[in-house]
């Protein structure tokens, strides 16, 4: 069975690499100054994020397709598996620079009300964020400011300007990302097309009836996408959340079914994969603004 070992504090997570806690609650490390680490999986208790400036196929929180070669941006939240995908009892030795921080660290702050709005911390490993070389120094520029920061002392203003550089260098990313969604549209098109195929497929199967109705967290896992990736990158190319473009489906395709004379609103709606009737007659009245009998009339 393979081993993972729980990461659970920023004095092991700096100790496994041979560097000096500075702060118990955080941390800034140039991986070039660590000592080699063995090839383990890690259950991360921490919000982890690491700079790869050097392509580390070796590392399973890896990707897919490139907008950068070199650089890469991996992001760890609490309770995620990251590691290795190497054998036992090899050393690697770590590169580029990572970021860690305890969650007790933001607890109370405005970073601790809003950390989980950064959905990239759920994103899986092929959708890591490549960055260009400008946007690799406005990073480390954040970085080696909260490094400073830890490297002076514990005062009064500490931690005010290091979750104020935290807040700057996520937004930041935000912006990476955004453009990350811009530059992959060719391949986020694809992906459409292939979320509005999977659609069509499910509901001319008998899947409604035998498991209900798609949710995102299954159209993504079809399209091999985290849920929060998956919705993200719905939202940027539509305009609608994956939720939104799924309910539209379903309009769309019970509009088609309300031309059979022979089937009731009640039938399609279990057709449709509902429980049941009055949760789709709920939904259809809210997008379409009519009930699903007004609508068969008039038309």
């Amino acid at each position: 069975m393979e081993k993972i070992e729980k990461l659970s504090s920023v004095t092991q997570f700096n100790s496994r690499r041979g560097q000096e806690t500075l702060h118990p609650l955080v941390s800034v490390l140039d991986q070039s100054q660590s000592t080699k680490i063995k090839a383990n999986k890690y259950l991360s208790e921490l919000y982890i994020i690491f700079l790869k400036d050097v392509k580390c196929e070796e590392l399973s929180y890896g990707r897919n397709q490139y907008d950068y070669q070199e650089e890469t941006l991996i992001f760890i939240a609490p309770e995620q598996v990251f590691g290795f995908n190497l054998p036992d009892e090899i050393w690697v030795q770590p590169s580029g620079w990572a970021l860690a921080f305890h969650p007790d660290f933001i607890r109370g702050t405005s970073l601790g009300r809003t950390i989980k709005e950064y959905g990239f911390f759920s994103y899986d490993v092929n959708e890591a964020l490549h960055v260009s070389e400008r946007e690799r120094q406005i990073v480390l520029d954040c970085f080696k400011k909260i490094k400073e920061e830890i490297e002076r002392g514990i005062d009064k203003h500490s931690k005010t300007l290091i979750i104020s550089n935290l807040e700057l260098f996520l937004n930041y990313c935000v912006r990476f990302f955004d453009r990350q969604f811009i530059t992959r549209e060719n391949i986020n098109k694809d992906i459409l097309v292939r979320f509005e195929q999977l659609l069509n497929d499910y509901f001319e199967s008998n899947l409604p009836q035998i498991v209900g109705l798609p949710t995102v967290a299954y159209c993504a896992e079809k399209m091999n996408l985290s849920a929060n990736y998956f919705g993200d990158l719905v939202k940027k190319e539509t305009g609608k959340s994956a939720l939104e473009y799924i309910q539209t489906k379903i309009i769309e395709i019970a509009k088609e079914k309300f031309f059979d004379p022979n089937k009731t609103i009640s039938e399609i709606a279990y057709e449709m994969g509902y429980k049941y009737p009055q949760h789709f007659t709920r939904l259809f009245k809210q997008r379409v603004g009519v009930s699903p009998n007004e609508y068969k009339n008039l038309n």
